[in-house]
């Protein structure tokens, strides 16, 4: 299959925008002997005209030969087998050129098999994505017309759909994240593959599906993109109580949520939200619901301790079985809902002072009470006070538990 080279005039990208220790990595690569490119969302945000997140890298250098070009950097994955260089907090993932049947509909169990760049791009997801850059020439190399249609604007999977899908059902996920992000209009065939093959999703990595569903989240476009994921049936295949409750008229004030997550990513740029505020936006409205039905309504009014239960309870509830949430987030995320009912109690009150409670993250409650007050302006004077005493306090320190001496013999 003979590419198509466009050239700098061509493609228009201009490589002072581009990371350079991205440049530092291929240069690297190339002293020593071994093919380099810039691959996937990388030359696919450039092309747009946008600064990519990250930027991926893919080699004929197989990972132990990687290891021996940069001593310090990391081989990570048995499924699929690739390095990661650090600079300061930046990674850059380098993987090795992959060969594979795009024909096979089986389930990819491990994609370690080695193969040339056009191998390699022909086993990648959708066009947009099959692109190399060649920083040596300042090239972009096409094997797969994924610069035709970025122009047009339209997402076409390389190979068969249903077959791609079957192979890695993230790829479904991963084309709706594509058509909320960038707008882009999707191939017919692969929008009817996803509706026949969306049941497939469960085989997935849950490790790898909730790592897509948080970068959405802090994205700047969840709104569109868990609207798409509701309307396409696989939230109510994933989360079966969040797509179910988004369903109903009560769901509107989730995706409403969503939609101010997204204007507050928009304004942070680089500051993000801690991921469990953002979980946290997806839940706290069904336990609003939960909480009338079961207490409010028969006019009984529940204490903190209670809602924590609840709270905990459905957390659990709704992630299990499919989703492993860590402890350690289902922890917060239960303290910033309980802490709402702190924040704005549900039987009112005379104003008092507020004092911030020595709870663990109860900052976080706070910068989650301010998404409530963009919803409802009818709590901005408490959620500003609230927000004017969190500034001033400060966190009890973590006392480190000592290690029990051990007794002489």
């Amino acid at each position: 299959m003979e590419p198509k080279i466009y050239t700098k005039d061509q493609h228009g990208i201009d490589n002072t925008k581009i990371d350079s220790h991205a440049y530092y990595i291929l240069q690297k690569l190339h002293q020593s002997g071994y093919e380099a490119y810039i691959v996937g969302g990388g030359v696919r945000d450039l092309l747009l005209g946008q600064k990519p997140k990250d930027y991926d890298i893919s080699t004929s250098a197989k990972p132990e030969e990687i290891k021996k070009v940069f001593p310090n950097c990391i081989l990570i994955g048995r499924r699929f087998r690739l390095a990661h260089i650090r600079f300061g907090k930046k990674v850059f993932e380098v993987s090795t050129f992959r060969s594979g049947n795009i024909s096979d509909d089986s389930l990819i169990i491990q994609d370690n098999v080695w193969g040339t760049a056009e191998e390699d791009v022909v086993r990648r997801d959708f066009t947009c994505n099959g692109l190399f850059y060649d920083g040596q020439d300042e090239t972009v190399i096409d094997y797969v017309d994924g610069v035709k249609d970025i122009k047009k604007n339209f997402l076409r999977v390389i190979g068969k759909p249903y077959a791609r899908f079957k192979q890695d059902p993230v790829r479904m996920i991963r084309m709706i994240k594509f058509i909320g992000r960038y707008g882009f209009e999707a191939d017919p065939e692969a929008e009817q593959a996803l509706l026949e093959c969306r049941s497939e999703i469960l085989k997935s990595s849950q490790a790898r599906i909730l790592e897509e569903l948080l970068r959405m989240l802090e994205s700047g476009h969840s709104h569109q993109f868990f609207k798409l994921m509701t309307d396409k049936g696989l939230m109510q295949i994933l989360l079966p109580k969040i797509g179910e409750f988004l369903e109903t008229d009560e769901g509107a004030l989730v995706f409403s949520y969503l939609q101010e997550v997204d204007a507050a990513m928009r304004e942070r740029k680089k500051r993000q939200h801690d991921r469990a505020v953002l979980l946290s936006c997806l839940i706290f409205p069904m336990v609003e619901k939960h909480l009338a039905i079961h207490y409010l309504e028969g006019g009984h009014t529940p204490h903190l301790g209670t809602i924590h239960g609840e709270a905990y309870a459905l957390i659990n509830e709704t992630f299990l079985p499919f989703f492993k949430i860590p402890r350690r987030m289902k922890g917060k995320m239960t303290s910033i809902i309980t802490s709402q009912y702190r924040i704005t109690p549900l039987t009112k009150r005379k104003p008092k002072k507020i004092r911030v409670p020595r709870i663990a993250d109860f900052d976080l409650a706070v910068s989650f009470a301010s998404f409530r007050n963009r919803i409802e302006p009818g709590l901005t004077e408490i959620i500003s006070r609230w927000e004017e005493a969190i500034v001033d306090y400060q966190p009890p320190e973590k006392v480190k538990k000592r290690r029990p001496r051990k007794r002489r013999s």
